[in-house]
């Protein structure tokens, strides 16, 4: 990010720098033009056969040399807007690495089977964007060996969505029908939400829909038990049908957003039914890793300067911690405060008699005898005390 920004700042100069001699220039050959044309005026006044007087010869010798230093002044502004423009080329050079290869010490993708498992994840993300065609020539190019049974609930899934953007609810509707069993196992209020959207549908329409909405309500009885209040909410904008909901309690009822939130809804339950993360793999790597990029390249730096590269190759893991935000947060982390390592199975997070935590290895570091002393307070307490921390 400050990469960029330092690049849109040059830019921002440059194009500040580019108005400033516009407007200078076009108001500089317009004077310069309206005084060629008074000349002009002058001279096609007089008798044609008199001969140009000493004046009249002063006068064009001032402009000739006039409009010769105007040009040469707007040719050399010119000069120095190009020398600008290429200093933009070189701060771009200077903020960005073009070689980012050299951050993998080792080929990652040279294997056919980290090449084939790529494949698989473009391949993937494109059946999730409803790109079939990309996504068919991409199987083929690539020799990948996927069923149509594969593709199959990626093109349903993007035929209800394409459906829901046009607030057509009938084959979502028809989806959560047929998935009732496994969307009330994991809990879903995805085909409520499709019939509360649907009567509000029907109640919009005014009077001229009222029998149709009140005879839709009754398929609401199954939902009663979990949605009393929703239910409630829905039966008593009933009372103004016949003047609309515009102006009433109940425009909430009418909010565009819920059309937006029911697509969201559809593409959580239907991925979790087909055992597929909300989000594309292959969109959460890209975001994740322009993220922790700057990051990795100052680390690089450093390392390059410090002549000590080995660090980064010695270990599976970052020589750094990089924070890529709340939005790629899937797990709870803890971190020793101690050692500075992060937990994992073999060593785990333990709670100290105190309440203070610890790793694994930090406590068997710090145990004399039958005693440890916690590090953040006076207590001193048994090891046999700690308790592991489940997170």
């Amino acid at each position: 990010m400050d990469a960029c920004l330092s690049v849109q700042k040059e830019v921002d100069k440059v194009l500040g720098k580019f108005e400033g001699i516009k407007t200078h220039s076009a108001r500089t050959l317009e004077e310069l033009i309206d005084s060629l044309n008074n000349i002009k005026h002058e001279l096609s006044a007089a008798d044609h056969h008199t001969e140009l007087n000493r004046v009249h010869q002063l006068i064009l010798g001032s402009a000739q040399n006039r409009t010769k230093d105007i040009l040469t002044r707007v040719s050399n502004e010119h000069k120095d807007i190009h020398s600008s423009v290429s200093k933009i080329g070189k701060v771009i050079d200077k903020n960005f690495t073009s070689e980012l290869i050299q951050l993998n010490s080792e080929q990652t993708f040279e294997s056919p089977d980290r090449m084939r498992l790529l494949n698989e994840v473009i391949c993937e993300h494109f059946l999730r964007q409803g790109m079939l065609d990309i996504a068919e020539n991409l199987t083929e190019e690539a020799g990948l060996d996927m069923l149509d049974s594969a593709k199959e609930p990626f093109i349903e899934i993007n035929q209800i969505l394409e459906a829901l953007k046009r607030k057509d609810l009938g084959p979502a509707m028809a989806w959560a029908a047929r998935h009732r069993e496994q969307l009330q196992a994991q809990n879903s209020s995805l085909e409520f939400k499709l019939h509360r959207l649907r009567f509000i549908e029907l109640i919009s329409h005014g009077s001229a829909k009222q029998q149709e909405a009140l005879a839709f309500a009754k398929s609401f009885s199954r939902f009663a038990q979990g949605h009393a209040k929703e239910l409630q909410v829905l039966m008593g904008s009933l009372l103004f049908i016949r003047q609309g909901l515009e102006h009433t309690p109940y425009s909430h009822l009418l909010d565009p957003i819920q059309w937006d939130d029911i697509c969201d809804v559809f593409t959580q339950d239907a991925c979790a039914l087909l055992g597929l993360s909300v989000e594309s793999p292959l969109t959460v790597s890209i975001s994740a890793g322009c993220v922790a990029l700057p990051a990795l390249l100052n680390i690089r730096q450093v390392m390059q300067q410090r002549q000590c590269q080995v660090v980064w190759t010695a270990k599976d893991e970052l020589p750094i911690e990089v924070d890529l935000g709340e939005n790629h947060r899937y797990h709870s982390i803890f971190a020793c405060p101690i050692l500075r390592q992060q937990t994992s199975e073999t060593n785990p997070p333990v709670r100290l008699s105190c309440g203070h935590a610890i790793s694994r290895d930090s406590l068997n570091k710090l145990t004399n005898g039958n005693k440890i002393k916690c590090p953040y307070c006076p207590v001193e307490s048994s090891p046999a005390d700690s308790k592991q921390l489940y997170l």
